[in-house]
């Protein structure tokens, strides 16, 4: 990939944290290094426009705290961010909210991401509010409406709340949250682990026929291989905030190269092994 390529660029990524332990646990017996451990570790990695990137991993792996510093969410220690060849990193104030209009998160779980006191159509419009506050609330309503009718909900969501609504419906609706700013870049921390598999296979087709349309890139994060299989274009394998393997999905899902790939590749139900 050339400069000219590249969306979004991470280099050499680092994040740690203060382990727990209590007030004893920086005592004469241990070190500052020692209270700490590391959830991000030197990633890098490069996505082009249109593509998704899938980061598979086993829980407590690093993946969502990579895909919230991504965002400027969780601040990283050390490394590179760019974004259309943009210092992340460095951008503040105004740049920075310029460059997160740009880039939209839709989270895990759709009972704790939507805020129950708000109808949904401040849900999805409030990214409106905030980078568009000039913009009339009749035009903000409308662009909701239009979102919501393509993620599959109709104009009579507007005015319900969170709760009356299954989770995959509530998932749609973080869709469209995310999807009213048009963003180049969304990044999807596990959209369909908290749904059942028929309606999470909605969703990631949803997904898939909205990237199509609006010319979408994904970092798309996951535990699960066949939901990555559904999704990718290219996988990241990550183990202890590393990345142990980086390839095109079909190279990784069929011929790995690293044996914690094929670790989690033989823990599939039903898989046979080639």
């Amino acid at each position: 990939m050339t400069a000219g390529e590249i969306l979004l660029e991470a280099r050499d990524l680092r994040k740690s944290y203060r382990r727990g332990g209590g007030v004893f646990a920086d005592g004469a017996g241990g070190t500052a290094a020692a209270a700490r451990f590391t959830a991000v570790d030197g990633v890098s990695f490069a996505l082009a426009p249109g593509e998704t990137l899938a980061v598979v991993g086993e829980s407590g792996c690093g993946k969502t705290t990579l895909a919230r510093m991504v965002l400027r969410l969780v601040e990283a220690d050390a490394g590179e961010l760019r974004f259309a060849g943009t210092d992340l990193r460095a951008a503040h104030g105004e740049k920075l909210r310029a460059l997160r209009r740009q880039m939209q998160m839709v989270f895990q779980d759709p009972y704790a991401s939507l805020n129950p006191r708000m109808r949904v159509g401040e849900i999805v419009g409030e990214p409106l509010a905030i980078h568009e506050a000039k913009q009339p609330r009749t035009e903000r309503r409308e662009r909701a409406v239009e979102i919501l009718r393509r993620v599959g909900l109709g104009a009579d969501a507007l005015d319900r709340y969170p709760h009356e609504f299954s989770g995959g419906q509530r998932q749609r609706i973080g869709i469209a949250r995310a999807l009213i700013l048009r963003p180049k870049l969304v990044v999807a921390d596990e959209p369909v682990s908290a749904l059942d598999v028929s309606v999470g296979a909605q969703v990631l087709l949803l997904l898939q026929e909205l990237q199509s349309e609006f010319g979408l890139t994904y970092l798309f994060i996951s535990h699960s291989l066949p939901v990555v299989a559904q999704m990718a274009t290219r996988i990241a394998v990550m183990r202890a905030g590393q990345f142990v393997e980086v390839g095109r999905a079909e190279q990784v899902l069929e011929r790995p190269e690293h044996a914690y790939t094929r670790e989690l590749l033989a823990a599939v139900p039903g898989r046979s092994e080639s």
